[in-house]
């Protein structure tokens, strides 16, 4: 006797990780918003917050089989969206009387994260449309870590400098003074070795693939 064979059951596109995506896009508009406006304490919330979450829809999607290709696309989109956006407006955020940037983010560093968020978002789309895996690494994942870090405390030194009330780095107290440094480099170093990483990675499958 024949049997009849059930295919699995696709998970539902509008399920618990993807709703969780969309609700970080929505936090990432009022994260801009509200740090346009000037209101810092609020926005390191919603950038906590959004930052925070991060992991939940991935973790959810694994664990309970609710992988979607939406969620493929939707949750990196998330990620770079919040990580860019906050970084472009900290390198463009006022400066001090010393004409340092008050953020403590230079443009250079912007133009990095953005660059190599780019490359890497273009390679990856290339490779697994040719069928190959161009699963995270850890090094990005330590590099998303130390960019969420160093941008909460950025966002944190500008609530500090109040809007231009205070603005002499001497103002600042030492833990912010010198973690947020810290924290950058850190970001900016492991963005930097993340992205040769991955180039690498990206150049090896190509060669298998001719």
């Amino acid at each position: 006797m024949s049997q009849t064979v059930v295919p699995a059951a696709r998970p539902r596109v509008w399920n618990v990780p993807n709703q969780v995506t969309v609700s970080r896009l929505v936090l990432a508009v009022v994260l801009f918003a509200l740090l346009s406006l000037g209101y810092y304490t609020a926005g390191l919330v919603v950038f906590i917050v959004a930052a925070s979450t991060d992991w939940v829809d991935g973790y959810w999607a694994r664990r309970y089989g609710q992988v979607t290709q939406l969620g493929r696309i939707l949750d990196p989109f998330a990620d770079k969206m919040i990580i860019c956006g906050t970084f472009i407006y900290l390198a463009a955020a006022p400066q001090l009387a010393s004409g340092e940037p008050a953020s403590g983010v230079a443009a250079w560093m912007a133009v990095l994260i953005l660059a190599r968020e780019l490359a890497v978002t273009a390679l990856r789309s290339f490779i697994e449309n040719q069928g190959g895996d161009f699963s995270a690494k850890w090094s990005g994942k330590w590099k998303m870590l130390f960019q969420c870090l160093a941008a909460a405390l950025s966002i944190g030194q500008l609530r500090y400098y109040d809007a231009g009330e205070r603005m002499l780095a001497s103002d600042l107290p030492a833990w912010i003074a010198w973690g947020l440094p810290v924290l950058l480099w850190a970001a900016i170093a492991l963005t930097a070795y993340s992205a040769v990483e991955y180039i690498l990675v990206a150049v090896r499958m190509m060669r298998r693939m001719e």
